[in-house]
């Protein structure tokens, strides 16, 4: 990768058509929305459902995205499976279609010590050409990447980074102060609600689900903080807060941000995952779009 990644990055959907089929066309149209707001993109990864994909509609989506990106703003795909065998096989696919980076989250089902993170992360590293994020989000993986486990990491040539979503200012701080002095080693935010103090305490870039719906409000954060406008991001970011609060208390992001972008008129399809909606989730999300998004 020649330059730091910087900003918004979208942690992007995966559009379904109506057999459940990847659809490309609205998968374009989505990202040229994101483009559209000055937002990188972030495919594969838990807002894109990577967990109901098979390996060829992973490397498919990651085309469609570098395609259509066109190298306009970064793109970092997610590439992590359950062993150490397949996110290498993943990888070296996906890294001969672009991308800037990869992300690879930790191992999930098998619980993990944290030496065993070390040998899988430098394995995958040692066996990629693009370079790549940690990818930490304990409480769907049941693995935690601790502090001093990114700063081992860290000292590898291929590892640049890492994409904290396990929700918490404690987490992400953590992670900040301990690879304060690594040089070519950045810290990702992953939870919306941490976008703005993330920027302010030292993070390079965030990775967003909820800009999947509000692309330039969330972009809007980084802009107005990129700028010097402090307040400016701040207010940004309590109006953010509020909507992510709202719809993912209905439900769990990926299928709860599709029917947000259904309501709002964009045909992404339903999640593959066994969710359903009552009518009165239906309504209340129509509700928060309604607020915050006109």
């Amino acid at each position: 990768m020649s330059k730091q990644i910087n900003g918004v990055l979208t942690a992007i959907v995966t559009p379904f058509d109506v057999d459940g089929d990847v659809n490309p066309q609205a998968l374009k149209q989505q990202i040229n929305r994101q483009l559209a707001a000055g937002n990188g993109i972030f495919c594969g990864g838990t807002n894109g459902e990577f967990f109901v994909l098979n390996e060829q509609e992973k490397v498919a989506v990651t085309a469609t995205c570098v395609d259509e990106v066109a190298g306009r703003m970064p793109v970092v795909a997610h590439i992590g499976e359950i062993s150490t065998r397949d996110t290498i096989r993943l990888g070296k696919q996906i890294e001969k279609l672009g991308v800037d980076a990869a992300s690879v989250i930790t191992p999930y089902f098998v619980p993990l010590k944290q030496d065993e993170l070390i040998a899988h992360y430098t394995a995958v590293a040692d066996a990629l050409s693009v370079p790549v994020f940690l990818y930490n989000i304990p409480a769907r993986t049941g693995n935690t990447i601790e502090p001093q486990t990114a700063r081992t990491l860290a000292a590898h040539p291929n590892i640049i980074g890492i994409k904290d979503s396990a929700g918490s200012y404690e987490s992400l701080s953590g992670f900040l102060q301990a690879v304060k002095d690594c040089e070519n080693f950045d810290v990702l935010n992953g939870p919306d609600s941490l976008i703005h103090q993330g920027f302010v305490d030292g993070c390079s870039a965030c990775i967003s689900g909820l800009a999947n719906v509000a692309p330039q409000a969330i972009n809007a954060i980084w802009s107005r903080f990129q700028a010097g406008d402090i307040d400016g991001s701040r207010a940004a970011q309590e109006n953010v807060t509020g909507l992510r609060t709202d719809l993912y208390r209905v439900a769990f992001s990926p299928a709860a941000v599709k029917k947000a972008l259904h309501i709002m008129g964009y045909d992404v399809g339903d999640s593959r995952y066994a969710v359903t909606f009552s009518e009165q989730q239906h309504q209340q999300i129509r509700q928060i779009v309604t607020q915050y998004l006109h």
